[in-house]
C-alpha cells in the first residue's frame, strides 16, 4: 500500500456513500457502496488472506480510492447503480458475472404504467433502472417510496370499489387522470436518478401553498410525503452487507479446497422432501448464487406417487431436476446438497446415474449434521477428505464409514440433534471451515423451510376446498377466491359478511353465509 492510500484511508469518513478504487493509471476498476465508508473501506486491506482468488486480484490492483458521500443508504444506493453504468468497472464485472442482476421497469408509454422487477430487460420500449446488486435493498427501498409516490404493481383493474392499496395510498386514489398519474411516475423516476432534495423542495412548496389556501387535508397528506421521505433517508437499507461477500467468497473457496471441486461452486442447489404420513408429498429446490439464496430460481416438485418413502421421492425430484429439458433451461449446478442421510443421497445419484450425468453430490445428516460424501459415486476427489482421516485437527474429524466419508467440521459440538440449533455448538468450530458450515447451514435450512411451506399449502387447500365442494352456485374460480383470501373453512366462517362480499361480490356472497352457517 502506497503512501497516498493510507493517508486517504486515514480521512475516510464515517457516513454512507459511493466508493470508488483505481488502479496505478488512474483507471475506476471497482465502485462499491457503503453504510459507512470508514469501516467499509478499510476491510478491503485486512486478512487478504481469507478473501477469494478475485477480491485478492482487485486489492492488488488498487493503488488509490476516493469516494462520494450521501446522506443515506438510499442515495448510495442508488448513485452505485448510476457510477456502474457510467464507468463500466472491469472488476464489478467480474466479481458479478454470474450474479442475475435486478431492474426496476416502467413502460411511460402505457396509459396506466406499472412498476415491476425484472432480471431480464427487454427490447421493449420500456425503461430500465440498474442494475441494482442489492436486490432486497432495492425492494425495500421502493417499498417506502411508494407511499409517497403511489404506484401500481400490475396492470390496474377497472373496478367501481377501490382496492386496499388505494384505501392505504400505496395506489393512486381514485379519479386520478392518466397524465396525473404519470407525473407522480416522474418524481419517482427522478428520486431514483438523484433528484431528492430537488423533490423535498418541492412537496415543501406545494405544502405551504396548500397551508396558505386552507386547504389543510391536501397539507397534511403533502406533509406526510416528507416524513416519510425523511424516514426513508434513516432507515438501513443494506448496512455494510457488502463484506458478506468476502465471507461468502471465503465459504465458496474453501468448499472448493475441502471437496477438490474444479472451480468454485457459483450454483449450489438444497434438496428437501415433506410429506406427513405420505399425503402432500412435495420435494423443493433451493437454489444459492454465489453463495447467496436466488429465489427467482427456487423450484418446488410435488411427487406423482404419494407414499411415505422419503427415499423414492428424493429419487424422483432429482429425475425431474435433470431431465433434459431442466437442463437446458436451468444448466448444471456446481453443487447439489441433500437434506437427509446416506439412503436419499444415494436415491439422488442413482437419478443422476440413470439419466447418465454426472454433478457434485452430498447430503447433510438432520440428526447429527454430517456432511456424508460418497467415496466413488459423489462425483468429487476424496483426496483431501482421505487426508483429513489421518489429521487431529480440533472441531474436525473425517470417519470412513464402507463407501462414505463422514464429514464433521464441529466436532465435539453437544446438542447436534436441533434441527434449528444444528451448526452453532458449543464447541468452536475450525476456523478454516466456519464460513462452510454456515453455508451448509443456510442452504440446509432454506431447503426445509421452503419444503415444509409448500406441503402446508397442498395441505390447507385440500381441506378447504372440500368443504367448498359441496357449496351450490359457485365455480371453480370462485372457490380458488375462497382458498387465496380466507385459507381454511374456519377462517371463512369467522369471517364478517363484509369482508366475503368484498372478496366474491353481494350474490354469490349469499350462498356461501347461507352454506357456512349450516356447517
Amino acid at each position: 500500500m502506497n503512501t497516498k492510500l493510507e493517508q486517504k484511508l486515514k480521512s475516510l469518513p464515517r457516513s454512507a456513500g459511493v466508493y470508488f478504487h483505481k488502479s496505478a493509471d488512474g483507471e475506476i476498476i471497482y465502485v462499491g457502496k457503503a453504510a459507512v465508508l470508514k469501516n467499509r473501506v478499510k476491510q478491503y486491506f485486512q486478512n487478504t488472506r481469507d478473501m477469494d482468488v478475485k477480491t485478492k486480484a482487485l486489492v492488488a490492483e488498487i493503488d488509490d480510492t476516493d469516494w462520494i458521500e450521501t446522506e443515506s443508504e438510499v442515495d448510495a444506493l442508488f448513485l452505485e447503480s448510476e457510477m456502474v453504468k457510467r464507468y463500466m468497472p472491469r472488476f464489478n464485472i467480474l466479481l458479478r458475472d454470474d450474479k442475475s442482476l435486478l431492474y426496476v421497469r416502467i413502460n411511460m408509454k402505457d396509459e396506466w404504467p406499472h412498476v415491476s422487477f425484472t432480471r431480464n430487460p427487454a427490447d421493449d420500449r420500456a425503461e430500465y433502472f440498474g442494475p441494482y446488486y442489492n436486490s432486497f435493498a432495492i425492494k425495500k427501498a421502493l417499498r417506502y417510496l411508494r407511499k409517497v409516490f403511489p404506484y401500481y404493481t400490475t396492470e390496474p383493474r377497472q373496478s367501481e370499489r377501490p382496492d386496499l392499496d388505494v384505501h392505504i395510498g400505496l395506489s393512486p386514489s381514485i379519479g386520478t387522470t392518466s397524465d396525473e398519474y404519470k407525473q407522480i411516475l416522474r418524481k419517482l423516476i427522478r428520486y431514483m436518478e438523484g433528484g431528492r432534495k430537488t423533490i423535498v423542495s418541492e412537496l415543501e412548496r406545494e405544502m405551504k401553498r396548500a397551508a396558505r389556501s386552507q386547504d389543510f387535508e391536501k397539507a397534511a397528506q403533502l406533509r406526510n410525503k416528507i416524513n416519510n421521505l425523511r424516514e426513508l433517508q434513516s432507515r438501513i437499507m443494506f448496512g455494510d452487507k457488502e463484506f458478506m461477500d468476502i465471507s461468502k467468497d471465503r465459504a465458496l473457496s474453501g468448499l472448493r479446497d475441502l471437496l477438490l471441486l474444479p472451480k468454485i461452486p457459483s450454483r449450489i442447489e438444497g434438496y428437501d422432501v415433506s410429506h406427513m404420513g405420505g399425503t402432500n408429498v412435495v420435494a423443493s429446490m433451493v437454489v444459492f448464487s454465489n453463495g447467496v439464496s436466488n429465489r427467482a430460481e427456487y423450484r418446488k416438485f410435488k411427487m406423482t406417487k404419494q407414499q411415505n418413502d422419503d427415499y423414492a421421492s428424493m429419487y424422483e425430484t432429482i429425475w425431474r431436476r435433470a431431465s433434459p429439458k431442466n437442463i437446458k433451461t436451468w444448466g448444471m449446478p456446481s453443487l447439489i446438497l441433500i437434506d437427509g442421510g446416506k439412503g436419499q443421497l444415494d436415491s439422488a445419484i442413482k437419478a443422476l446415474e440413470d439419466h447418465k450425468l454426472k454433478a457434485p453430490v452430498v447430503s447433510v445428516a438432520k440428526r447429527e449434521e454430517e456432511i456424508i460424501v460418497h467415496k466413488t459415486r459423489s462425483n468429487i476427489n476424496i483426496s483431501t477428505l482421505r487426508s483429513l482421516t489421518s489429521q487431529d485437527q480440533p472441531g474436525v474429524a473425517v470417519e470412513s464409514s464402507g463407501d462414505y466419508y463422514i464429514v464433521n467440521l464441529h466436532a465435539g459440538q453437544i446438542n447436534a440433534g436441533s434441527h434449528s440449533g444444528n451448526l452453532r455448538g458449543n464447541t468452536p468450530i475450525n476456523a478454516n471451515y466456519i464460513d462452510i458450515v454456515k453455508l451448509f447451514q443456510r442452504i440446509r435450512d432454506e431447503s426445509h423451510r421452503f419444503a415444509v411451506s409448500y406441503h402446508t399449502v397442498l395441505k390447507r387447500q385440500k381441506q378447504t376446498a372440500s368443504s367448498l365442494e359441496e357449496i351450490p352456485g359457485i365455480g371453480p374460480k370462485t372457490k380458488s377466491t375462497l382458498i387465496r383470501k380466507f385459507g381454511s373453512i374456519r377462517a371463512l366462517k369467522s369471517a364478517t359478511e363484509s369482508d366475503i362480499i368484498e372478496a366474491i361480490g353481494p350474490a354469490k356472497a349469499r350462498l356461501v353465509i347461507s352454506y357456512v352457517q349450516t356447517l
